[in-house]
């Protein structure tokens, strides 16, 4: 199942989640000129979206919530290299988290 999803997804392993030429927030702009905040941007996007497909409809609003929260969590950090790693470091764990309760636990696949 995570490797079907995976395999539908669109995004490109050198590309943020979102546009980085149209991008104005000093966080974007950090992120896409620091490839490690890039591959952790693709990789949490990554994760959220393999979440948001195999999760009911009704715990997709709760998943979208959180997701806006964060965002702004991480946007606060402005252009802060150590701010934006650190947001992405927690919200990847959380992710992780909600993967490993909501997918893999109930396997075997």
């Amino acid at each position: 199942l995570a490797f079907s999803v995976v395999a539908g997804l669109s995004v490109s392993a050198s590309a943020a989640s979102f546009d980085c030429i149209k991008s104005r927030l000093a966080t974007e702009k950090t992120i896409c000129a620091y490839r490690g905040l890039n591959d952790r941007d693709v990789k949490m996007v990554t994760t959220y979206n393999i979440i948001g497909h195999a999760v009911p409809m009704g715990a997709r609003g709760s998943l979208m919530d959180q997701q806006v929260v964060w965002l702004k969590q991480r946007n606060a950090c402005g252009s802060n290299i150590s701010c934006i790693a650190n947001a992405y470091e927690k919200r990847q764990k959380q992710l992780d988290e909600m993967l490993y309760e909501r997918i893999y636990s109930h396997g075997p696949f």
